[in-house]
């Protein structure tokens, strides 16, 4: 099985054009004010713009308002919704577009229990916890604590970057992963070789 791949935290149209270009199959657009790798409405059209058919625009939302993921999808063509923070189920799935929930992983936290209510997620992403930050941590998690045979497919996060997403793929076998900082030059703005590298590397394991 081919594991996808999401480069995220996108903020410019030339990295979205990167990521495209070395093969990603979706990019990630953070629409979460306190983020560095936040994007106005304005810049978010501009990224949407230049994604070619095929490639899925992902909406990263973090507790927010109904009226704020509203306005959003008004001015913004999204393919998908990934949300990070306390959302219940009912607000996940009340957009009429499918979505992705995010678990952050520690020891003695009860995965499966946490992620049942969102059975109808098209996938769980699994992120590093950290008590005040949302993903883009750079840190990452022991994937033992990953349970076998997750009701839904399994999106990697959390620390990956071009010399350990092998091992990732490997260890885990994920549906896809999704990276961030692990291909940043700083926050906010990717690298290109690192790009290339990382998906070559998830490609070379799971070809």
């Amino acid at each position: 099985m081919r594991t996808r791949i999401k480069i995220c935290g996108i903020t410019s149209a030339g990295d979205a054009r990167v990521a495209v270009g070395a093969g990603a199959d979706a990019i990630g657009l953070v629409f979460y004010p306190p983020s560095p790798r936040h994007v106005s409405l304005e810049l978010a059209q501009e990224i949407i713009a230049v994604v070619p058919p095929f490639v899925t625009v992902v909406g990263l939302f973090v507790d927010p308002a109904l009226q704020d993921v509203e306005s959003v999808l008004r001015q913004c063509t999204l393919g998908l919704l990934q949300f990070h923070g306390g959302e219940t189920p009912e607000f996940c799935r009340g957009f009429r577009l499918p979505y992705l929930k995010a678990a952050r992983v520690r020891a003695n936290a009860d995965l499966v229990q946490y992620l049942r209510p969102y059975h109808d997620a098209q996938g769980w992403l699994l992120d590093a916890y950290h008590d005040r930050l949302y993903g883009g941590t750079g840190e990452t998690f022991d994937w033992n604590l990953i349970p076998p045979d997750l009701a839904r497919p399994v999106i990697l996060s959390g620390g990956l970057t071009p010399d350990n997403v092998r091992a990732a793929v490997r260890h885990v076998r994920p549906w896809a992963v999704d990276v961030s900082s692990g291909v940043e030059l700083v926050k906010g703005v990717k690298d290109a070789a690192k790009i290339a590298a990382f998906i070559a590397g998830v490609k070379n394991e799971s070809a």
